[in-house]
């Protein structure tokens, strides 16, 4: 095989070995299904139903906001503008925080999980290139982190679009703003987290120590998350999109990085 070219062989048996023990493990896909329902399902139907109190002051809130961004809102008529800044816009941070959530915690297991449970010897030993095992682990959290944003959007689409007819009387999501942030911004969110908790996983000894040190490093962009999401879906899908491009060029650099430290030697050093 090219030296330039990955074993995509090696990378689907790793994959496949890692995500049979995550679907094992009550304590990876419990976090995985529990949280984003109450996220992206639960909290946005009753803050949805609760927007529908026609006696909350929408003008308060929407003076405090540059008047290029809320154009989107005070262009529609008046019993829908609540609505739509609520689940339209205000719970937009969350579906950039379950990606990195799960990324988080299937990353955090990625190579520490190996160490605690006595099978990093194994791994090493496989007939791999350490840069199809890093690959493969990355992917091992990169896919069902996008897959619980999506499916989760899904189900969100649907459960706002309901709680929202009496009002609305018409499906208003998704919108595009929303199909750049779910399929370009989310993924790459994903992706920089996976960057940093793989990294940190290497390093640590176990998946507590993993889960620890990671979480201090991720939650700065949580924070960011919450904060700048609203702003930018407000802003459009170009700048929407050219943000997705700023984190998938960071998370490019994190995980060329990652792949270059990544060695057996170093690795075998740690056991």
């Amino acid at each position: 095989m090219s030296a330039g070219r990955l074993d995509h062989a090696a990378i689907r048996a790793v994959l496949r070995k890692d995500l049979t023990a995550i679907g094992r493990s009550k304590a990876v896909v419990l976090p995985m299904l529990v949280v984003p329902i109450i996220l992206l399902v639960l909290l946005p139907a009753s803050v949805g139903l609760a927007a529908q109190d026609r006696s909350i002051d929408i003008d308060r809130f929407l003076s405090l906001l540059p008047s290029g961004l809320t154009e989107p809102i005070t262009g529609r008529p008046p019993d829908e503008q609540l609505i739509v800044l609520v689940l339209g816009y205000l719970v937009a941070p969350l579906f950039l925080i379950v990606p990195l959530m799960v990324s988080a915690v299937i990353a955090g297991d990625a190579f520490a999980g190996e160490k605690e449970r006595k099978t990093l010897e194994t791994l090493l030993h496989l007939p791999a290139r350490d840069r199809d095992l890093y690959v493969a682990k990355l992917l091992v959290g990169f896919l069902p982190s996008v897959a619980v944003a999506w499916v989760g959007f899904a189900l969100y689409c649907v459960v706002a679009n309901l709680v929202a007819w009496p009002v609305m009387h018409r499906p208003f999501l998704p919108t595009a703003q929303w199909a750049v942030l779910i399929l370009w911004v989310a993924p790459a969110v994903a992706a920089v987290g996976l960057g940093i908790m793989v990294r940190v996983s290497i390093r640590v000894s176990n998946t507590q120590e993993a889960q620890q040190l990671g979480g201090a490093v991720v939650l700065p962009l949580v924070i960011l998350a919450v904060g700048q999401t609203t702003g930018l879906m407000l802003a459009g899908t170009g700048p929407t999109f050219l943000v997705g491009c700023a984190a998938w060029a960071l998370a490019a650099w994190l995980n060329v990085r990652g792949a270059r430290a990544f060695t057996r030697e170093r690795m075998a050093a740690r056991l």
